[in-house]
């Protein structure tokens, strides 16, 4: 069953490496990111769960700084960054097909859910990419909504919500997190009433989304 969950997001500035001299401007969201991955605990079984797009690779070699990291296979941006914040645990990690509608990512996460007595999950994900004109697909108006629906279901641990959204409006705008986020809604639903560990936070430097927030089960 599932213990304990955290959502963190997945840009490649994350690591300080890559960032180079704008290191420090991502200081708070390494902190918190830091803070959600601590509050995994107690588990039996790590999944590191992300969007299955891009590159694989066993480093960030891909994206600027051949910074390893301790993985068996090759990874997508979204798993490779989360093993990055376990780095030194014994984790398994699962690539979500962003094609994978609402109930078929819910049914992932269940299954994942029962595959040992505790369970935890690190869910990578970004939020919107189209939050100002800064931002990789420029300004949508939609996003901040977005963004704001998903961080209000993250407060409420409304798993409902989460398993409800918008598959076609997330493509629009530019949300990597969606079908991870589902897989966690559909583990989530199995393990009743939760906890939240730490609120949710979100901020959208460089006009992205990035949401962090933990929760566990008792």
């Amino acid at each position: 069953m599932l213990t304990a969950a955290a959502v963190c997001p997945h840009p490649p500035l994350l690591v300080p490496e890559l960032a180079a001299g704008a290191a420090s401007e991502l200081d708070t969201m390494r902190t918190a990111c830091a803070a959600a991955v601590d509050a995994l605990s107690p588990y039996d079984v790590l999944y590191v769960v992300g969007v299955d797009t891009g590159p694989h690779a066993t480093s960030f070699a891909p994206w600027g700084v051949d910074v390893a990291v301790d993985v068996p296979e090759p990874l997508p941006l979204a798993v490779l960054l989360g093993a990055w914040l376990t780095r030194g645990r014994h984790r398994s990690f699962v690539a979500v097909d962003p094609s994978l509608d609402g109930d078929e990512c819910a049914a992932l996460g269940a299954e994942l859910a029962a595959s040992a007595d505790a369970v935890a999950l690190l869910v990578m994900g970004d939020g919107s990419a189209r939050h100002d004109a800064k931002a990789p697909g420029y300004v949508d108006e939609r996003a901040p909504s977005f963004d704001q629906t998903v961080r209000t279901a993250f407060a409420g641990s409304d798993w409902s919500a989460v398993r409800g959204l918008d598959a076609t409006l997330a493509d629009d705008l530019l949300v990597a997190g969606r079908a991870p986020w589902q897989v966690l809604a559909g583990a989530a639903v199995t393990a009743g009433a939760g906890t939240v560990a730490i609120e949710p936070a979100f901020v959208a430097p460089y006009g992205v989304g990035y949401h962090v927030a933990a929760w566990t089960w008792r």
